[in-house]
């Protein structure tokens, strides 16, 4: 008698792509929050065991966090989070300059004052973290606040490739904060929510290029 092989249970077929994304959201965000320091190293194994899958999922969203940046590969198939040199801190603070700024003017025309009201409530929110000193509560918070204006700009493509800056700087954002050594709210925010209040297109440029550039300044010095 000839048996034929059974075809995998159709929910079986559909875990692995489920595993695999919802590990790389996970370490994507983890990331981009500076939740893991520069040079911590990872592992498959190890990935594997906390978020219980196979190795299979866990290879597939490291090989995604490669490509993005957000994770550094070896030639001896090391993998770990970046240590940032202080001439690719120096590119990626330009970077952000460049986009930022963009996006912050493109959103400015559309922002009402809900939009003030939401960014305002943010930034008691980081004072709030600045308070407990919690590094990762503000770098969330932080991305929250310019997330939620940049929206306002209506350009996907380039919010894209901002938030791509901001996971591969995410370890070293944790390593800034400890230099910051903040005891309140960035006062470039204040300024950002004067500008859009005001309509002022030049003073929300400088507002947001000096917010996402000075900081960074004092890790390349």
């Amino acid at each position: 008698m000839i048996i034929t092989p059974r075809p995998p249970e159709p929910r079986a077929a559909e875990q692995l792509p489920a595993a695999h994304d919802r590990v790389y959201r996970t370490l994507r965000t983890r990331i981009m929050h500076g939740e893991i320091a520069p040079g911590t190293a990872l592992t498959l194994r190890g990935i594997g065991r906390e978020f219980e899958v196979s190795m299979t999922p866990a290879r597939e969203a490291v090989r995604r966090l490669v490509a993005e940046g957000a994770l550094l590969l070896s030639s001896s198939g090391r993998v770990s989070t970046p240590d940032l040199s202080p001439e690719r801190i120096e590119e990626l603070a330009a970077l952000r300059a460049l986009l930022e700024v963009e996006l912050a003017s493109r959103a400015l025309p559309r922002a009402h004052m809900a939009l003030i009201d939401r960014l305002t409530s943010i930034n008691s929110v980081i004072a709030e973290w600045v308070q407990k000193r919690d590094a990762v509560g503000y770098i969330r918070s932080n991305l929250e606040f310019h997330r939620t204006l940049y929206l306002r700009a209506q350009a996907p493509a380039m919010l894209a490739m901002a938030e791509t800056v901001w996971l591969q700087l995410g370890p070293t954002m944790r390593a800034l904060y400890g230099r910051l050594n903040r005891t309140e709210p960035p006062h470039y925010h204040r300024l950002i929510i004067a500008a859009l209040k005001a309509g002022d297109e030049p003073g929300l440029r400088l507002a947001v290029r000096s917010d996402v550039t000075q900081g960074l300044r004092l890790l390349v010095r």
